[in-house]
């Protein structure tokens, strides 16, 4: 293993490169053969990794501080390994800013890329290269629901023929039900292991007289998107991933009876007014934000809240996560063999200017320990097989991480990948309507209207 000191470059560029301290030990974030790190493979890699000394490799993306100092150091170790520099740049306008850059030739190595509607359009017009071969067979085999990570990774080039151009590193779930432990135990329930069992809790709550759930879809102008992630967590445990596919690209109509189904599936928890807190009629209206809040309330005004991994930043001060609150996967339904599917996103890695020490950092990747490294610092989650779960930094990555690395099937948010008009427009304002009583069918034929009229 080689290692060079290296100056850093101004700005928001991050050099990273590490020289011998006084003791002649590596200035690495964690030190070598130390902490619950898959040591043995970086070393059997490094050990044949090829000498870069000379040759740079260059990153952007929309890591900012404190993400990019995590991010550097895991590149550290590639540096440490091969001598090659890299170098990190981070900004909040990248999206735009890489489209100007690769169309002027002066495009980063590589480019990471906060979802991928973006590095597909850009593979279409051949700003991107195909990931180095063997690449897919990797992610199909090393990743909890690699096959679908390939196909999120994998666009149609200039000449229309379909390669794997996007690698995921950082991932997010949405697939959660929330509850708070003492509750359920002062209560007698149990955490359910399927949808039949969730809904029979729905049912054994309100049959005690309590309320199960809340629910909020406000959020300023964004209003009713979290009803869409509910259709979306829906539509994957009651069709086919292929379906879920074809109608996040409209190949089937929206109004079609199974879309129809997966909007009134998340009327049976929304749209009655036992099972949830404040009865229907306060559904829309109440913040999303403020939602979650009913859990911790004494007595409780629910017992369950389904949102997104991200929802702890809402929850009281002081909430200690396994005592206080706790989660669990939002179920599949035992009786219609899906597997689990699991809901999400996530940033993708894509070549946009090739090199032979840009093809040997893609490989680095592919090891834990450039995984282990961030989940050790951060909220980095990784759908990685191969990690150590004891390297995460809490018990709740801990968890999240463990749904990903045992789903079945992963799907990025279907708004998101819908046109903007519909995705974060009348499908926001659909669910608004259906949630206040509007007919589900009546709903999802106006909002195939609307992206009708895109066309």
């Amino acid at each position: 293993m080689k290692s060079r000191l290296m100056a850093c470059a101004a700005g928001l560029a991050l050099c990273v490169g590490f020289g011998m301290n006084a003791a002649g030990a590596s200035e690495l974030k964690f030190a070598p053969g130390e902490g619950p790190f898959n040591w043995d493979s970086y070393n059997a890699w490094a050990e044949n990794a090829p000498d870069l000394s000379g040759q740079t490799v260059t990153v952007a993306g929309p890591w900012l501080q404190p993400e990019d100092g995590f991010f550097r150091n895991v590149l550290a170790y590639f540096t440490e390994a091969t001598g090659a520099e890299v170098i990190y740049t981070g900004s909040d306008s990248f999206e735009q800013q890489i489209v100007i850059d690769a169309e002027a030739g002066a495009a980063p190595n590589i480019a990471v890329f906060p979802q991928p509607g973006l590095a597909a359009d850009m593979a279409a017009r051949g700003l991107l290269q195909p990931m180095p071969d063997g690449m897919g067979d990797w992610v199909a085999g090393n990743y909890g629901a690699g096959d679908s990570w390939v196909d999120l990774g994998t666009y149609t080039d200039k000449d229309g023929n379909d390669a794997l151009f996007g690698f995921f590193y950082n991932v997010n779930v949405k697939s959660l039900v929330w509850f708070v432990p003492e509750n359920f135990e002062d209560a007698g329930y149990e955490v359910p292991d399927t949808m039949e069992e969730l809904k029979a809790l729905t049912e054994e709550i309100v049959a005690d007289g309590e309320t199960p759930w809340c629910i909020g879809l406000g959020s300023g102008a964004a209003t009713g998107w979290p009803a869409t992630d509910w259709v979306e967590d829906m539509m994957l445990r009651t069709q086919p991933a292929d379906v879920y596919d074809q109608w996040t690209r409209n190949e089937i109509p929206f109004d079609d009876p199974r879309v129809v189904g997966a909007i009134e599936e998340f009327g049976w928890f929304a749209r009655d007014d036992a099972k949830v807190a404040g009865g229907a009629g306060a559904v829309a209206s109440t913040d999303f934000r403020d939602s979650p809040k009913g859990l911790f309330s004494s007595p409780p005004q629910c017992y369950l809240h389904r949102q997104a991994s991200f929802v702890p930043a809402f929850f009281p001060d002081g909430v200690e996560f396994g005592t206080d609150v706790d989660f669990f996967y939002l179920p599949a339904y035992a009786g219609k063999d899906l597997g689990n599917p699991v809901l999400g996103g996530g940033t993708l890695m894509a070549i946009t200017t090739p090199s032979d020490a840009t093809t040997e950092l893609m490989n680095f990747f592919q090891l834990p320990i450039a995984h282990e490294v961030m989940m050790a610092q951060t909220g980095f989650l990784t759908p990685h097989k191969g990690v150590n779960p004891a390297a995460y930094k809490d018990d709740t990555l801990r968890g999240q991480g463990e749904i990903l690395v045992n789903a079945s099937t992963f799907r990025f948010d279907g708004s998101d990948l819908m046109p903007g008009a519909v995705g974060a427009g009348t499908f926001w304002t659909g669910m608004v309507d259906y949630a206040g009583g509007k007919d589900a069918k009546a709903v999802a034929g106006e909002i195939q209207k609307s992206w009708d009229a895109l066309k």
